[in-house]
């Protein structure tokens, strides 16, 4: 809407160069479109920075058992069947199934909440829940304590957390209620600005205006309907919650979710978060 009402105004101008009010005017509102996107742009970018960090989950190098040699690979490179060698402070580059424990233990929080450390044997434990069997150890998860060995068993979309990963890409996204509410507000005001710069068009022949001036009247009319600092607030508006909510440990990914969290009086969730 902001786009149409500066171009309008430059066309205004071009067809009245004597009123420079309509090329102000113009640049004003083509500088609140650039002011507006750049801010929005630098808030997305830096939630996205932070979320660019969970990929710091795949660990870099790990110690696999090729050609009866103990090689270091880059974790992206494993493939199913391979031995790999797991120590304390290591991160599970797959899923695998426990093949030797010295008295190997993980941490399963990211997966199940469970802060505490829990005991990996070569014992199928649990054979109905594969969460809950002590002869597994998923991808993402650390390595708390002791050393093993295990044998891969799924790699990338097919472990736990890339078939969470797969659920919750696959989710649909709906407007925010903000964003409905623009847009209702946007098609509204664009209804009511054209609307009314075709009437005073119409009227302009019965007073016994020309056409000219009669169409730069009616451009004027358009964009004196357009709400200059709409765009400009909302925006700043939602970045200074943003960063507030930040401050207390909440990560905003989404600027227009801003306005449904702060509404937002009870969020249900499992121990995982």
């Amino acid at each position: 809407m902001l786009w149409a009402g500066g171009i309008l105004c430059f066309v205004a101008y071009g067809l009245t160069p004597t009123d420079p009010s309509n090329l102000y005017l113009g640049v004003a509102l083509i500088l609140i479109v650039f002011l507006t996107a750049t801010v929005t742009y630098f808030q997305n970018a830096q939630s996205e920075a932070i979320m660019q960090g969970f990929k710091n989950m795949i660990p870099p190098k790990t110690r696999v058992l090729r050609d009866g040699e103990w090689k270091s690979i880059e974790a992206t490179k494993l493939v199913v069947g391979d031995i790999v060698n797991v120590k304390m402070g290591d991160k599970i580059p797959a899923d695998i199934r426990i093949l030797l424990s010295k008295e190997m233990k993980v941490d399963n929080s990211s997966l199940t909440g469970e802060t505490d450390p829990l005991l990996r044997t070569v014992e199928c434990s649990h054979p109905e829940n594969a969460l809950e069997t002590a002869n597994l150890a998923f991808f993402g998860t650390l390595c708390k304590e002791g050393e093993g060995l295990g044998v891969v068993i799924s790699i990338g979309d097919s472990t736990v957390i890339g078939q969470i990963a797969g659920l919750a890409a696959a989710s649909t996204s709906e407007q925010t209620p903000l964003r409905q509410e623009l847009d209702r507000f946007t098609k509204y005001i664009s209804k009511l600005a054209v609307g009314l710069g075709i009437l005073f068009f119409g009227l302009g022949f019965l007073v016994g205006y020309s056409a000219l001036t009669n169409f730069v009247f009616a451009i004027g009319i358009c964009v004196a309907n357009v709400p200059e600092g709409f765009l400009a607030t909302i925006p700043v508006a939602l970045t200074l919650t943003a960063k507030k909510l930040a401050k207390r440990k909440v990560l905003v990914r989404n600027l227009d979710s801003v306005e449904t969290l702060g509404s937002t009086t009870c969020i249900c969730s499992d121990k995982t978060g």
